[in-house]
């Protein structure tokens, strides 16, 4: 069964045509890998998924409903959380802050609630301040909580974006890039921490450079080339696959 399917989209900016009529299916429980060149429009696809941007064709179904043009903020309460390329986090707040951000979606409690402090908005307050300990945890950053954001290594800002996704509860999350900047034992200890995330049945569609992790860890990869598809398979299958080498890969074997 599909978690999510796309179907057509298509996204221009000016004369430039970004994504070009791509259709993908993110099995559930699966890890689709979507690589290819730099301006391929593989980020620009991930923000037309989660309403960054609003498709000019097209549309985006998650868990069987249409969720095409639905604000970001809505698409995160439906489960669908992601990571950055380039590093969102809250640099003058806490580490155990910025996962409770990431708890927001989930709680309940209205202004009055939030002015007179009930004991159901207390409880859901510690409700959250729990599962971000525990998402901290999972990462291996729960040593880190009370240090600021911006005082971590690059390797653990992109673990605590991952941690900050996983506190919304999500049924799919979206990696953008999530190697980027780590050293051979960071990305080792990710592909298994992903690989867990997996498990916890979590589906996973991710944008990776790193041909290495991306050939160990996806059930199938997805290339672009000038924001249209130009393959589909199993990694073994794109490895060998001509026109990705032309395009991308740049030798038979990456590895």
């Amino acid at each position: 069964m599909d978690i999510l399917r796309l179907n057509g989209l298509s996204k221009r900016f000016g004369g430039l045509v970004a994504v070009d009529d791509v259709s993908l299916q993110v099995e559930e429980g699966g890890i689709i890998g979507l690589i290819g060149p730099n301006g391929a429009g593989k980020t620009t696809l991930f923000n037309l998924i989660t309403g960054n941007y609003r498709p000019d064709e097209g549309e985006v179904i998650f868990s069987g409903q249409n969720i095409t043009g639905l604000l970001p903020h809505r698409i995160v309460e439906l489960g669908v959380a992601r990571t950055f390329q380039n590093i969102r986090l809250f640099q003058e707040m806490s580490v155990l802050e910025n996962v409770l951000a990431g708890c927001h979606c989930r709680l309940r409690a209205g202004l009055l609630a939030s002015m007179f402090h009930p004991p159901s908005q207390k409880r859901e307050e510690r409700r959250a301040l729990e599962r971000a300990i525990k998402e901290l945890a999972f990462v291996g950053l729960e040593t880190q909580y009370a240090n600021y954001a911006k005082n971590l290594a690059y390797g653990s800002q992109r673990l605590l974006e991952i941690a900050r996704a996983l506190a919304s509860s999500p049924r799919l999350l979206i990696l953008d890039e999530p190697a980027g900047g780590m050293n051979d034992q960071e990305t080792h200890n990710l592909l298994a921490l992903i690989r867990t995330i997996r498990d916890l049945g979590i589906s996973i569609l991710l944008i990776e450079h790193d041909m290495n992790l991306v050939m160990k860890l996806c059930d199938r990869l997805v290339v672009l080339e000038y924001g249209a598809v130009i393959a589909t398979g199993v990694p073994g299958e794109i490895k060998k696959n001509p026109r990705v080498i032309e395009a991308y890969l740049g030798t038979e074997d990456p590895l």
